[in-house]
């Protein structure tokens, strides 16, 4: 996806507009055109906020026709016959195209329950969550009434046209989209910083298997060179930090034990506000170690 400076965007022609803008909300094209109407815009946030405007000023019918365009969720015949670009990257993203058998069963099962009650789409922001919590939500969401799944469905769509207005405009100013993992190790045996441990991070999965979503190596001040997640928000869900200690403190000529008292330490924890940076570190000794939510 190119991207385009907001200054060149307000520049544009009405169609020039229009067209880089149409596909922010899927398949709704008259939310851009309402918005090339109100320019110029003095930031991305403005931007947003007269997307936004459109969609919540709109007709009941309008605003349901804009939830019908959206696709079910991991829908294998709406997958086959083709997403757009954008929401095949999101469902991706969430690891719907790599599910098993047991998992496509489950989205079909709350799909269907879903449109049967509510004669809609179930929509969702799925770059903001994992397999696991797209299913708890469908659960929690069944439970509502159709004026709240309805409101649930525009908030959601807002929350997905925010993330593709990020990726495409460049602007001084930022959408408050983002999230950040991080760790650092603090070696308490020599009451320093480690450095070379490598680090794993696993998305837990219930149903199908969980996935290795980051490797990495501690570098000299005990902390990774990047974020572990950064640049997009921290899906929801459960998750494994794995440090290989028992390997550092050989490398140090450290006695340990045979087989060491601490190899591969995992830590499991659960991230639930996407747009929040979480830091866990590792507080480690051969015989020991703890942790805590950091900042």
């Amino acid at each position: 996806m190119s991207q385009i400076a907001l200054s060149d965007l307000n520049a544009a022609s009405f169609d020039d507009f229009v067209a880089v803008l149409e596909n922010v909300v899927e398949y709704s094209p008259w939310i851009a055109q309402e918005a090339a109407a109100r320019r110029p815009f003095a930031g991305i946030n403005p931007l947003l906020d007269a997307i936004k405007a459109a969609i919540a000023s709109a007709e009941p019918e309008v605003q349901l026709a804009l939830i019908r365009a959206h696709p079910d969720l991991a829908n294998k015949t709406q997958r086959a016959a083709g997403l757009t670009p954008d929401s095949s990257a999101e469902q991706n993203s969430a690891g719907l195209d790599r599910l098993s058998d047991t998992e496509h069963a489950a989205f079909e099962r709350a799909n269907n329950a879903y449109r049967e009650k509510f004669g809609i789409p179930y929509i969702v922001c799925a770059r903001r969550h994992t397999k696991d919590s797209i299913l708890q939500d469908f659960e929690a969401r069944l439970q509502n009434i159709a004026k709240t799944e309805t409101r649930r469905a525009l908030e959601e769509i807002s929350r997905i046209a925010a993330l593709r207005l990020d990726q495409l405009v460049i602007a001084d100013d930022k959408l408050k989209v983002h999230g950040r993992l991080s760790t650092h190790v603090l070696d308490n045996h020599a009451g320093k910083p480690a450095p070379g441990i490598a680090v794993e991070l696993i998305e837990l999965a219930s149903l199908g298997e969980s996935r290795v979503i980051a490797r990495t190596l501690t570098n000299v001040d005990g902390r990774t060179d990047q974020p572990l997640i950064g640049g997009r928000p921290l899906p929801i869900g459960r998750y494994e930090l794995r440090f290989s200690v028992a390997k550092y403190y050989a490398e140090r000529n450290v006695q340990l034990s045979d087989p060491p008292f601490l190899d591969d330490i995992p830590l499991r924890f659960a991230i639930s506000e996407p747009e929040s940076h979480y830091h866990v570190p590792l507080l480690v000794t051969p015989w020991s170690y703890s942790t805590y939510r950091g900042s």
